[in-house]
Parts: structure tokens; C-alpha cells; sequence
């Protein structure tokens, strides 16, 4: 599959790869991708700052992302990513106790998780359903790439209940 075109950069991922979209030097999207993408070189410096950090988190769990990020979402769709970026890593809340605490609905966490720009920097994988896993980047699957990567990812963090 050759869709590279509309990445800055793709690099391998255990579970596939990451696409990396910059612009204006900002990182605009980070894409989970199955394998069949080819990788990419980076095509800037931001683009090359992003691809090495998330290289870094793929090797090490407890890396922390410093990059700068393109404003996006709505005024809560922030909020919840706010809060979802201070789960530590390890531990996983449920969209409902997301919801709680920002007086809100489990539904409304779900649907801000999805709408992520930034996956990995804000670690949606760390909010899961009440009942198990959850769907995850606005997929609802048991199964499938998305389920398998959000499961590869708190193995990676060190959650091992599902």
C-alpha cells in the first residue's frame, strides 16, 4: 500500500507502523497503520524529532513525549485528552470513571477519545470499558488492527489483563 504521500514520516512499529503528518512545524497527526505501509524517511525536522520519540516509547514505556503539537479538538474534547494524559503509565481508567471526574458521559470520553490527533502522546489506550477492553480510535471491534494495537500497548506499559 502506498499512501505515504500524506505522511511526513512512517516508521515500524511492532504492530505495524506509526504515520507521522507534520505542518507548519507542528506535528499534526500521529496514525496507527498496519504493516502493509511502507516506511518513510522523515521529510523535516519536526517529522524527524517525532519519528525519534516514538521509536524511543516503543523501546521504553516510561519515555515521555516532547513534542510540538498542532492545536486541535474541541474546547472538551481537550479537556478529556487532558485528563486521559495524566493516567500514569501502567494503570488504565474507565471511560466512565474518565467521565466522572469531568462531569460528563461515558459516551462523550469515548467519542474525545477517538477524535485523538496524537495517539501515544495522549495515551487513549489507557481508557478502556467497564466491562473489558473497549473499542479503540473510533474503532468498537473485540478484534481487529485497532483492538491489537491498543492490546500491544498496555502489554507494553505492563497491563496484562487483556
Amino acid at each position: 500500500m502506498d499512501n505515504a504521500s500524506i505522511f511526513s514520516a512512517i516508521v515500524a512499529a511492532p504492530f505495524g507502523a506509526m504515520g507521522i503528518r507534520t505542518e507548519h512545524d507542528r506535528v499534526r497527526e500521529l496514525v496507527y497503520l498496519p504493516a502493509s505501509y511502507r516506511l518513510k524517511a522523515p521529510t523535516d525536522k519536526i517529522a524527524e524529532q517525532a519519528a525519534r520519540q516514538v521509536e524511543k516509547y516503543l523501546v521504553e514505556p516510561d519515555f515521555r513525549f516532547d513534542l510540538p503539537l498542532a492545536k486541535a479538538g474541541t474546547a472538551f474534547q481537550r479537556r478529556v485528552w487532558n485528563a486521559i494524559s495524566a493516567i500514569p503509565r501502567g494503570e488504565v481508567l474507565t471511560y466512565g470513571q474518565v467521565a466522572k471526574a469531568l462531569k460528563s458521559a461515558p459516551r462523550a470520553v469515548g467519542q474525545a477519545c477517538g477524535a485523538n490527533w496524537f495517539p501515544l502522546v495522549i495515551p487513549c489506550h489507557r481508557v478502556i470499558a467497564s466491562g473489558g477492553l473497549g473499542g479503540f480510535s473510533n474503532h468498537d471491534e473485540e478484534t481487529g488492527f485497532h483492538v491489537g494495537v491498543k492490546r500491544w500497548l498496555l502489554a507494553h506499559e505492563g497491563v496484562s489483563r487483556f
